[in-house]
C-alpha cells in the first residue's frame, strides 16, 4: 500500500559538506551505499550486459569530447565493477514538477516528484551540499553520480529536469528507440543532466540559468523546471536538440510537450492527471509531503522534494515502491547559505 505520512523507523538522508568535485568526494564518503545502490538497481541484469553498455556509453562520450569523461572513468576504477558509465548516461525516468511562487507569495517554489524503474533508488539518496563556483547549492544524488537532475542554490535558484516525450519516426516503439539513440550516440553535445550541473556551478542568477537551460544545443530532448528567488521567476523550459519552447510560470510539467507544435510519445504514465495534480497543489514546505497521493505518487517513486531558492529551504524524502524509504530531510535558510 503507498502511503506518504511521516515514519520514524526509517533511515535519515545523509548530508555531506563536499567541494567541486563532489561526484568522487561523495563516492569517497559512501563508496558501500554505491555498492548497494548498484546491486538493487542493477539485480537481474547480467554483468555481459552491463559491461557492453559501458562501452557503448563510454564510447560516445570519448566522442562527445564529454567534459566529465575522466570523472566518470574515475568513478569506474574506484568501484571496479560494470555500470559507472552506463548509469551515468542513462535516462530513463519519468517526473512531475511544478513552479510558481511559494504560498506567501515573497518567493518562488519548485515542486518535483521523480520516477524511475530501478530500485534502491530511494534508499540510497545523499544530499551532496557542494561549495562552488557561484555559491553553493545542493543536490539530491546518489555517490559517483556526475549528472544533477534537481537542485537548489539559495539566493539564486531551483530547477529540475524531466524525460521528454520520444520522436516516432517510424510509429513501432522498439524501432523508435533505436533510431532515437543512434541520433544520441552520433551528437557531441552535452547531456541534460550534465547542463544542468553546469548551469549550477556557473550560473549567478534565474535570468542566467534559463538563458543557459533554453540556448545550449543538448544531446537529446529534456525539460527544464527553473524558478528563481522573486515569485514571478520561474518557467517550464521544453527543449529539443536545438530548439526551446517555454511555458511561463506559474506552471507543471509531467512527461509530454506542451508545446502544440510538437509530437512525441510521452513517458511515463497519466501524465495528464500528474501535471494537473501538481498544478493543484500550493508547493508548501511540508515535511509530511500530506500532498504527496496517486498518480501522482506511483510504485516508481523515488524522490520527492520541494525547494526554495529565496530562503535556502528545501524538505525531500526517498520512497521505494512500497512507500518511503527515508526520513524527510529539512534544510533551513540558514544551513543552506
Amino acid at each position: 500500500m503507498l502511503h506518504s505520512h511521516p515514519r520514524t523507523d526509517l533511515p535519515a538522508i545523509p548530508v555531506y559538506e563536499v567541494g567541486r568535485d563532489w561526484p568522487l568526494e561523495t563516492l569517497a564518503i559512501a563508496e558501500a551505499r554505491a555498492h548497494a545502490l548498484l546491486d538493487e538497481a542493477a539485480a537481474g541484469v547480467p554483468k555481459a550486459a552491463l559491461r557492453f553498455g559501458d562501452a557503448v556509453s563510454r564510447r560516445w562520450l570519448a566522442r562527445a569530447g564529454n567534459r566529465h569523461l575522466d570523472e566518470i572513468d574515475r568513478v569506474a576504477a574506484t568501484i571496479r565493477r560494470p555500470g559507472a558509465h552506463y548509469f551515468n548516461t542513462s535516462y530513463e525516468w519519468g517526473c512531475s514538477t511544478s513552479v510558481g511562487p511559494a504560498p506567501d507569495g515573497r518567493t518562488a517554489r519548485l515542486m518535483r516528484v521523480l520516477d524511475w524503474p530501478n530500485d534502491g533508488l530511494g534508499r540510497h539518496i545523499v544530499a551532496a551540499r557542494v561549495d562552488g563556483a557561484a555559491g553553493p547549492w545542493v543536490t539530491l544524488t546518489w555517490p559517483g553520480y556526475t549528472g544533477v537532475l534537481h537542485a537548489l542554490a539559495p539566493g539564486r535558484f531551483a530547477a529540475a529536469l524531466n524525460q521528454a516525450p520520444m520522436d516516432q519516426p517510424v510509429g513501432v516503439f522498439p524501432l523508435d528507440w533505436a533510431v532515437n539513440r543512434v541520433g544520441v550516440w552520433r551528437s557531441a553535445e552535452p547531456t541534460p543532466a550534465h547542463l544542468l550541473r553546469r548551469v549550477f556551478e556557473e550560473a549567478r542568477n534565474f535570468d542566467e540559468a534559463r538563458r543557459i537551460l533554453t540556448e545550449t544545443p543538448l544531446a537529446l530532448p529534456t525539460i527544464y523546471s527553473l524558478v528563481g528567488t522573486a515569485p514571478d521567476e520561474s518557467c517550464i523550459i521544453e527543449r529539443r536538440e536545438r530548439e526551446a519552447h517555454a511555458v511561463e510560470g506559474p506552471a507543471s510539467a509531467a512527461n509530454e510537450w506542451q508545446c502544440p507544435d510538437w509530437r512525441g510519445l510521452g513517458r511515463g504514465v497519466e501524465n495528464d492527471a500528474r501535471a494537473c495534480m501538481m498544478a493543484e497543489h500550493d508547493r508548501a514546505l511540508d515535511p509530511g509531503f500530506a500532498w504527496l497521493a496517486p498518480p501522482v505518487l506511483n510504485a516508481l517513486t523515488r524522490l520527492a522534494l520541494v525547494a526554495d531558492a529565496g530562503t535556502g529551504e528545501l524538505v525531500a524524502q526517498g520512497y521505494e515502491a512500497d512507500g518511503p524509504a527515508t526520513q524527510a530531510l529539512t534544510l533551513g535558510g540558514e544551513r543552506c547559505r
